[in-house]
This record gives C-alpha cells, structure tokens and sequence, in this order.
C-alpha cells in the first residue's frame, strides 16, 4: 500500500503551537489567577513539605479531577513542581506538589493583589486596537482629565488591590534601591515621595536611611486611609499644584501613567520644591534600551510598555533620550542613570 506524504514541516507545527500560544493566552492569566484565589500558592507554600492532590482538594474546595488538570498546567508552566511523597512513603497514583521561587511570588504577602487586579481589557476600553492606534483614543473611556489613567470607573472597584499591587512592587524597587544605591540618600535629610500612596516605600527608606525624614505626597482620599508608619509623614494634595520642599523628591511608577505634557508640568513642580544647588529629583522608572540585547529585563520593560499602551491614555514606558527630552523641557540642567539591578532604573535630576 502506497502512502503519500503530505509535505509535513516541522518548522510551521512549531509555528502553529507559538500562534496558539498567542491566540489563548488569556487562559494562562485565567488560571493563575484562579489558583491565586483558591489561595494555593499559599497553601503549598506554608504545608510545610509535599502536599497531595486529595489534601490540597480537601483545602481548597475543589474535586480532584479538575484540580489535577490545573496543577499540571502550572506545573509545566514552573509555577509549582512535582515532588517525591514525604518520608519515603509510595505514592501510588497519588501526585504530590512543591512550591517553587514563582509560586512563592503569588503568595498573599507578595504579589497576591498584582494577580487579582489584572483583568483583560476587551473591545473599545483597551488602548491596543486598531481604532485606538489609529486615533489614539478609547471611545468607552471618558477620563477626568485627559491622561488621567485611573479615572476608568472600572477601577473605583479595586482601589484596595490596586494599592496593595502597587505596595508589593514598591517594595521590591525600594529594597533594590537599599542594597544597591545606598549613596545616592547620602545628604538627604528630607525625602518627599510624590503619590506614595500608603507610604510603603518611605518606610522601607527611612529605616534603611534613619537619617531621612520621609513626607509622602497623593490625594486627600488616599492619604486618609494611610496607615501610621514611623518616620513618615502624608500631605494631602496635588502634584500638579505644588509639591512639598525638601532636600529630594521621588518618584516612583508615577510618570509612566502620563503625557510627556504632564510628566514636564509634574517634574517642574518637584524642581521648584528642591533647592537650587543640593536638591535633586529621584525619578524610579523602566529605561528602556532600543537594542535590549544581552539585558534580561529588556522583555519585561517592553511588556510593561505594551501595558501602559493597553490601560492609559497617553502614558508610556520611555527610553533614556525620551527620559533627557522631559527633563531637559522640565529645566534640569543635567541627569545620571543609576542601574539598581532591577526591572527599574533611578534617574538622578538636578536642578
């Protein structure tokens, strides 16, 4: 029997895989995001070795079946592993599971709420169509101000995630910041972090740095709600207003959410409220590199600008000739980067 090959080309299967990839990748943020609700990462976290499906089932409120097929996905997605029954025993057909450094990341005390706030924008609302690219405007979206990034009504419900998200993050930089640039707080005696929110990152800096006095800057509303943390002060305001005097100022994830317009009117302000000769602008944000090549973090800058495409207006991750036209335009009379082996770079702004 004679059989006629059909020309298989192994190159395009693997091509045909990636498009799926693509065309179902809303699935991945569907599933992890509700093995973040079930709290499991949490779980397989604090078991205290191997847990099993019929333990984590029983914790979790889910029939074994359905459970295993989640599990599996995570697992060839590194999120959790596999791992050898507890004390020699056999396990039979029973599967155990381990936490790994991700799943640890998804746990509540980490990036939990960074998890849950996520949720696909579809049709007019997301920034990435081809109407929104064509003209530049989301038609469903009928913001405060122009580039005001949060005044989607969508987000009134997840102030809560969306400050914990930001705190979890915050942490990370700032403690990237401790280890990493420890000279650039040296003469600074007053720190005002401009739309700090809770103040999670100037309580990390003031007891890293006892010798700065920390002044957080956001709306009246969000610093009505700030927990009281040791050295930190909260000033209910404006930053588009006035900024409060100080030796230095930061920002951090702040200037991403907006107009190369109103990034110059914010980062005027901040000159204005250091001085002349010793102050300084901190500015905590993603520089990206056109090339990205031999930069591990080079990906993740670039998704993050295809977020700030998908959610604002006119916001953007910006590269290090877009961050020296603003700070030129805003008046600074010269600027350093500083890499801090993260996501973020600090770029220094003097007066």
């Amino acid at each position: 029997m004679h059989i006629q090959k059909m020309g298989f080309d192994e190159k395009e299967a693997r091509a045909r895989a990636q498009v799926w990839n693509y065309a179902f990748g809303y699935i991945n943020l569907r599933v992890v995001k509700t093995a973040v609700e079930l709290e499991i990462p949490d779980i397989v976290e604090k078991h205290g070795g191997p847990i099993s499906l019929p333990e984590l089932s029983s914790s979790v409120g889910v029939p074994t079946e359905s459970l295993h097929r989640i599990m599996r996905f995570l697992i060839v997605n590194g999120i959790f592993k596999k791992a050898p029954p507890p004390h020699g025993e056999v396990s039979g057909e029973v599967h155990y599971y381990a936490p790994t450094p991700l799943s640890g990341l998804m746990t509540r005390e980490n990036l939990a709420a960074f998890m849950l706030l996520q949720d696909m924008p579809t049709g007019s609302n997301c920034g990435i169509t081809p109407a929104a690219l064509r003209t530049g405007k989301r038609p469903d979206v009928k913001p405060v101000k122009e580039e005001d990034t949060w005044a989607d009504p969508a987000h009134g419900n997840h102030v809560k995630l969306f400050t914990d998200s930001m705190e979890a993050h915050a942490r990370v930089a700032t403690q990237a910041m401790v280890d990493n640039f420890p000279a650039g707080f040296e003469g600074i005696e007053s720190l005002v972090d401009v739309g700090g929110r809770h103040g999670m990152a100037l309580s990390i800096l003031v007891k890293a740095f006892p010798w700065v006095s920390g002044t957080v800057l956001d709306l009246p509303e969000v610093v009505a709600d700030a927990p009281p943390r040791g050295g930190v002060h909260f000033v209910g305001g404006s930053m588009f207003e006035k900024v409060p005097n100080a030796d230095a100022v930061m920002l951090m994830w702040i200037l991403h959410d907006w107009s190369d317009e109103a990034c110059i009117d914010i980062l005027k302000k901040c000159k204005d409220a250091v001085p002349k000769d010793t102050g300084k602008v901190m500015i905590v944000e993603a520089v990206i590199d056109e090339d990205g090549e031999g930069d591990e973090y080079a990906g993740a800058r670039l998704l993050l600008d295809m977020v700030m495409m998908s959610v604002t207006v006119k916001g953007k991750e910006r590269t290090y000739k877009e961050w020296a036209y603003l700070l030129e335009e805003a008046g600074f009379s010269r600027h350093n980067v500083v890499n801090i082996k993260t996501v973020v770079s600090v770029i220094e702004a003097y007066p």
